[in-house]
């Protein structure tokens, strides 16, 4: 609470904090930083400092299934009913099965109206008996449209076929490997990475201490307050960690995230993915045509032109997509790029790669202002960010 006092009786620059890290493939080639990682403690951030990244969490989370797919243990076109332990259907769509194909592109036909967030002690098979969390228009692969909650039901899916917590598969797989320290809701990040969390601020207030939350519990806890990890069991509730939002990283260790999309799966002599692997996430599943998807993610109905999203991946967003309508090109040079961009508690994020150039950027701000971005739906301050030289 004192923390929460102090950095209210402090003027928020806008924004409080941005760091940009661009790379090719084989290194980091420029590095920018301005403003704080905690404004009322004066830290100045660096490229080193964790930040929870928001929705590029989606993007690592799919790496770490296509780890799983090419060991067997995880099928992308498979019915995903019988990895769960239970029935997934949209009760309007009962004879139509849903993949993790279908869920990673967001066209699984769930929604986040009934909510994505919770607690230690919910059980995401009674989540999605909830009428709300379904689209009763549209079958599954007929529409896309951005889901959260997709993820934690990929992650519960990871959970049962490996027998392990989200956040330390993820560990094992991906971060680790990579020599990354990174972390899902910290539980897993090193004392050191913990300390040099970054505060985010939205409209010049604290809305999310990362310090504090490390100290405290790293889930939402049970109903009745407690935080028992220990009841956690493989698949009951995939969302604990978040995996469509709670990845901690710095911007080095996300632009070698960047680095391993450019190099085909390898980075720094680490395999991490095969090249099948790498050219299934460098494919669009979904292309919009005028009316089979919701392009803006807030929209809950209908199609809004004009929207960032007009082609996605496995997790993975395109860019400068070349059809009337799109605003999806941040830098504004009309070329194609793989990534995906980030946008929570005032954070905004983007991890872009130029994989016909082998260019890349990292990059994320805090107190991000509303000024709309000139030639894209993103923000200014991230269209600023995103440019290449």
């Amino acid at each position: 609470m004192i923390l929460l006092i102090a950095a209210a009786a402090v003027a928020i620059p806008q924004p409080a904090a941005t760091v940009r890290v661009a790379f090719d493939r084989e290194q980091q080639t420029a590095v920018a930083t301005t403003g704080f990682a905690d404004v009322a403690a004066r830290r100045a951030v660096t490229a080193d400092d964790p930040v929870r990244i928001a929705s590029i969490s989606k993007l690592v989370t799919a790496i770490g299934v296509m780890r799983l797919v090419e060991q067997g243990k995880l099928d992308l076109d498979a019915d995903v009913s019988a990895q769960l332990g239970w029935r997934l259907r949209n009760p309007a769509f009962p004879d139509t099965p849903i993949t993790l194909r279908l869920l990673l592109s967001h066209q699984s036909s769930i929604t986040d109206a009934g909510g994505y967030l919770l607690a230690l002690d919910d059980r995401l098979q009674e989540k999605m008996a909830d009428p709300a969390v379904w689209d009763r228009e549209h079958a599954p692969g007929r529409f896309f449209r951005y889901t959260n909650l997709n993820f934690p039901v990929v992650a519960s899916i990871m959970e049962r076929a490996t027998g392990e917590r989200f956040d330390r598969l993820m560990q094992r797989l991906v971060l680790q490997p990579l020599a990354l320290d990174a972390c899902f809701n910290w539980a897993t990040c090193s004392p050191a990475a913990k300390a040099r969390a970054v505060v985010l601020y939205d409209g010049g207030k604290v809305v999310r201490d990362d310090a504090a939350f490390v100290a405290g519990c790293p889930v939402t806890p049970a109903s009745d307050g407690s935080c028992d990890l220990a009841t956690w069991r493989p698949g009951v509730n995939g969302a604990l960690f978040s995996p469509q939002g709670g990845l901690r990283i710095s911007m080095r260790g996300l632009a070698k995230i960047g680095r391993l999309l450019l190099s085909n799966g390898t980075v720094d002599g680490v395999r991490l993915l095969s090249p099948a692997s790498m050219a299934a996430l460098a494919t669009p599943e979904w292309t919009f045509n005028g009316s089979n998807g919701v392009q803006n993610e807030e929209a809950e109905s209908g199609v809004q032109p004009g929207g960032f999203n007009c082609r996605y991946g496995l997790a993975v967003s395109f860019t400068a997509t070349p059809l009337p309508g799109c605003r999806d090109d941040p830098m504004g040079d009309g070329r194609g790029r793989i990534g995906h961009a980030g946008e929570a508690y005032g954070l905004r994020s983007g991890l872009w790669v130029d994989r016909a150039r082998g260019t890349g950027v990292a990059y994320f701000a805090t107190n991000v202002p509303a000024t709309p971005g000139t030639h894209s739906a993103l923000s200014r301050t991230e269209e600023l960010l995103a440019q290449e030289p």
